[in-house]
């Protein structure tokens, strides 16, 4: 879910971000907050959650998208930095660098979703909820229109594409996304801190989804499973675990090295698509 939302900028919009861990950490953090300082239930501290993260990703799209390539994602980076500092000493508020514990699992009309079944039912639906509105939004004018930009922003603007409206959508979009992403995973492990939300886990993000390929599709997915089994496979060789987090860091950079020189379009290439006649603001 996480990568989908990722996603939404690198694939569809061809923005390279390194926010996404912040909003998956304001998302979690947020959700932690209502549901433990004011008592509020599943279903409000997600909906609660998702707001406050769409607020704060529209506001910071406005200085963001005034920039594009590098200096882009200079801003996502500063912003995830700044993110993770708050997170790391807000402490009254946050808990500090030791975080925040005994997260009540969610209760889900009526029923606690305490077993670890039920929760990986939980996040496949909501996963399937996501799918399918990106499904539909990389076919509708929305995502036709990001395509284009991506492929060309002077030439869409030409034909009356708004970048600045269609950027800002898909910077909210992604971060609402990631905010669920954290919800349901401040939920499942019943316990949060900083440590979860550096600018590892957005390089991490990012590294997906240009290894698994971008736009709607196998792409996110392929280079989630890659990524996510490659530490599996470093485990059954005997490694170490502090000498396999290092060897894992040097395998994803020279495999992105060697992906934007042998095969940019990613493990699967976007498909194309027939574009539509007419292109709405």
């Amino acid at each position: 879910m996480l990568a989908y939302s990722s996603n939404l900028l690198i694939g569809f919009g061809g923005l390279l971000t390194l926010s996404n861990a912040a909003f998956y950490g304001i998302g979690a953090y947020a959700y932690t907050i209502l549901l433990i300082k004011y008592g509020c239930g599943f279903w409000t501290g997600l909906i609660g959650a998702s707001i406050i993260t769409g607020i704060i990703a529209f506001i910071i799209s406005i200085p963001a998208l005034r920039f594009r390539g590098e200096r882009f994602v200079l801003v996502t980076l500063g912003f995830q930095m700044i993110t993770f500092s708050l997170l790391y000493n807000w402490d009254w508020l946050t808990g500090g660098p030791e975080g925040i514990s005994g997260i009540p699992r969610p209760i889900v009309f009526g029923f606690e979703i305490s077993s670890h079944g039920s929760y990986m039912m939980l996040v496949f639906l909501a996963a399937t909820i996501v799918g399918v509105v990106l499904y539909y939004s990389y076919r509708s004018p929305l995502g036709y229109a990001l395509r284009a930009l991506r492929d060309d922003e002077q030439a869409a603007q030409a034909i009356g594409i708004s970048p600045k409206k269609m950027f800002s959508v898909s910077f909210v979009l992604s971060g609402v996304l990631s905010a669920i992403a954290g919800a349901l995973y401040a939920g499942y492990i019943t316990y949060i801190d900083p440590s979860s939300f550096t600018l590892s886990e957005s390089i991490f993000q990012a590294s997906i989804i240009l290894l698994g390929g971008g736009g709607y599709g196998l792409g996110p997915f392929a280079g989630t499973l890659f990524l996510v089994l490659l530490p599996e496979g470093l485990s059954r060789l005997g490694m170490p675990d502090s000498m396999a987090a290092n060897v894992r860091e040097m395998i994803y950079g020279t495999l992105l090295v060697l992906f934007m020189f042998f095969r940019p379009q990613g493990i699967v290439p976007e498909r194309v698509l027939q574009w539509p006649t007419r292109i709405t603001k």
